[in-house]
């Protein structure tokens, strides 16, 4: 058996990925990695990581080494508002700096940890690298405009997904990357922008972790470099 490995294991969908694959039993050990650092328990080794600092990367996934390959990575971490961010209504509102944070933590920051834990799934066997990404990264998709910031850097990482999967086929034949989107969900990212907390539109961390599980299961290598919903449904590019 190998490990699976949650970065952004602190927030919402993090927490409920964590909590959702220790109780499977499907693998020896779930290492949650955040850099809010949260309470471990029967099968979660607890760790500190910075997606903003590479070195903070690479020392977390030489700790994940230790324990053997890794059979699942999931990035759950994603910024779309904080201080100083906010997504942009029209053209006047993008800043520089805002749009800098927002590519640093959505797109650069999974890159990195593909960079050094991609390397950690074995060689022969089904593994999985995974990040969440949004369906208002699709440019097909997208019919209502702003948002420049969020949707351009969920569009990058679509980008770095597709072009990990087409390397990584050479060397790990039967590995599979992919994207989530994971709907509406009930966390603080979603907060200021979802409808009514009783909206059949929206859905709990615990409820959206089983569902992009249970996508991520019905995955084959076909699939890998697609972007996926919740429901299974691949996301236009």
């Amino acid at each position: 058996m190998t490990s699976a490995v949650v970065v952004g294991a602190s927030g919402g969908i993090g927490r409920a990925l964590v909590e959702r694959i220790a109780t499977s039993g499907a693998f020896d050990r779930v290492f949650a990695l955040s850099r809010a650092g949260i309470e471990g328990g029967p099968g979660i080794v607890t760790g500190q990581i910075d997606l903003a600092d590479e070195q903070s990367i690479r020392e977390a996934a030489s700790r994940v080494a230790e324990e053997g390959p890794v059979g699942l990575a999931i990035v759950a971490s994603g910024m779309l508002h904080g201080p100083g961010v906010s997504p942009e209504k029209a053209l006047k509102a993008i800043d520089p700096v805002a749009m800098t944070q927002l590519f640093a933590v959505n797109t650069i920051g999974p890159a990195l940890v593909a960079k050094h834990m991609v390397p950690l799934l074995p060689r022969t066997g089904r593994s999985v690298f995974a990040a969440l990404s949004a369906r208002v990264g699709s440019i097909s998709d997208n019919r209502l405009g702003g948002w420049y910031g969020y949707r351009a850097s969920k569009a990058a990482l679509n980008q770095i997904l597709r072009t990990l999967a087409i390397e990584v086929a050479r060397t790990r034949p039967e590995a599979i990357i992919a994207g989530l989107h994971p709907g509406t969900v009930r966390t603080g990212l979603s907060n200021p922008f979802r409808p009514d907390a009783d909206s059949p539109d929206t859905v709990a961390p615990e409820e959206a972790a089983a569902n992009l599980l249970t996508v991520l299961n019905a995955l084959t290598v076909a699939d890998s470099g697609g972007i996926f919903a919740w429901d299974g449904q691949q996301v236009p590019p």
